[in-house]
């Protein structure tokens, strides 16, 4: 086991990061970057480093500056969250040739899984079911229309490097594809440094459903209850719930099998999640795998009661599994996304919280690096906290949710409060009765309470 762990990160994750290593014993170290001085992450590990100014690429994102961190205060892991360098192939190449233990999946499964296209093609050989697309980059537009004429519309353009809904775009007709198909490339570009697209075919009415795995060294695998992530904005998830209300047992035990498999057939190792479609009819199709541990991983410890980041720790160090194929999850749990922003809009409202109450009680968790009197700096994400409710039946979870959320009170900057409790409060979401479109398509009907 380590010594001690540096956390590549900030907000929320790196504090839940820092809470399962001192768990286990080890101590932590925190990298901030200026505007993040005063952050809780900062002052809750055991030591603390400034690594440059509030510029991701030049404080978190700067891969020199983070390794004279952990030199400099002997740290033999590092944890990168999520976001940041946590998908980054060549900073993992880079710690592990520097002697400090990477916790996350080999370079090779970062690397394969990363370029959406590989990835895609590699779960087609293991056997599981992808969407109809085109299998490989779209080099420009003229290709991109035969391929639209052979899968048919309406297709979706998505960077092959991509990640937070950027690069993406939707094409109902070849005149649209013509207006998105740059746009699309431009977003890509400015993004993530790479204009290379793909496509798929754009399923109406899907579901968007995603599963949980974890790997360690000696070659086990497994698989959790699925997550559904479908209420979503612009391709960002708003809240997440499991199991989902749209699979049966039947479909469940499926995609779990399937999942496992193809991870254990890939060698996966460390945390992971396989996202999919899953059309009206209850079959999936596999979009992407994310090879770091997700914003959403609460609800599925919490329906199992058990703590995911310490098994991430401990694989990386060598450790098997200590969880089987035995594990039965418990009852229903949702989790909603409080961020800094303007419900409406979805635009990021920065500034200081003057007043914060965040909610607790039985069943409640919140994970969150906010206080009183904190500026949400606007050089990163506008994530305040995330609100995890579990209960027996997913009416009482709703209801325990709906409870919580009114009780949260953040003065000083707009939040999407308002919005939550317009969701949870929708006849359409407590009978399960939504898809992918859901949001954008009752957003404008919908009348947020005021809070």
């Amino acid at each position: 086991m380590f010594s001690k762990i540096l956390i590549a990160n900030r907000g929320e994750i790196a504090l839940r990061v820092i809470r399962s290593a001192k768990e286990l014993g080890l101590r932590t170290v925190a990298v901030y970057s200026e505007p993040d001085k005063d952050a809780l992450h900062t002052i809750l590990a055991d030591e603390k480093i400034c690594i440059g100014p509030g510029k991701a690429s030049e404080s978190y994102l700067n891969i020199p500056n983070i390794l004279s961190a952990a030199e400099i205060t002997k740290a033999d892991a590092i944890h990168p969250g999520y976001g940041f360098l946590a998908e980054n192939p060549r900073f993992s190449e880079i710690c592990e040739s520097s002697g400090i233990t990477f916790i996350g999946p080999p370079p090779s499964i970062i690397q394969l899984m990363g370029d959406k296209n590989r990835a895609i093609q590699e779960m087609q050989r293991v056997n599981l079911p992808v969407i109809p697309g085109s299998n490989k980059l779209v080099e420009d537009l003229s290709e991109a229309k035969k391929i639209a004429q052979k899968i048919g519309y309406p297709i979706i353009l998505k960077a092959t490097a991509g990640g937070g809904g950027k690069g993406m775009r939707i094409a109902s007709s070849a005149r649209q594809l013509e207006e998105q198909f740059s746009i699309a490339q431009h977003e890509a570009k400015a993004a993530f440094g790479n204009p290379s697209l793909y496509m798929e075919k754009f399923f109406q009415n899907a579901h968007h459903i995603e599963v949980q795995v974890i790997g360690d060294k000696n070659g086990n695998v497994l698989a959790f209850c699925e997550r559904e992530c479908s209420i979503q904005r612009r391709h960002q998830k708003v809240i997440e719930e499991t199991p989902s209300p749209f699979m049966d047992e039947k479909s469940r035990t499926k995609l779990m099998k399937s999942v496992q498999a193809a991870a254990r057939a890939i060698n996966y190792q460390s945390l992971g999640t396989f996202e999919f479609l899953v059309d009206e009819k209850k079959n999936f199709y596999f979009m992407e795998a994310n090879t770091r541990v997700q914003v959403e991983h609460p609800i599925t410890e919490i329906i199992y009661g058990i703590d995911l980041i310490k098994e991430q720790i401990q694989v990386a160090a060598g450790e098997q599994l200590s969880f089987s194929n035995n594990m039965k999850w418990k009852g229903h749990s949702i989790e909603c996304r409080i961020n800094a922003e303007d419900y409406k809009t979805f635009i990021p409202s920065p500034g200081k919280i003057e007043f914060l109450i965040l909610p607790g009680g039985e069943g409640i968790r919140t994970d969150s690096a906010a206080y009183t009197g904190w500026n949400i700096p606007p050089d990163y994400d506008s994530l305040i906290a995330k609100i995890i409710a579990r209960a027996p039946t997913r009416e009482e979870a709703i209801k325990k949710m709906l409870t919580a959320i009114e009780m949260t009170t953040v003065v000083g900057v707009k939040t999407n409060i308002p919005l939550h409790l317009s969701i949870l409060s929708n006849s359409d979401f407590i009978k399960g009765q939504y898809n992918i479109q859901f949001l954008d398509k009752f957003i404008a009907e919908l009348k947020p309470t005021k809070k």
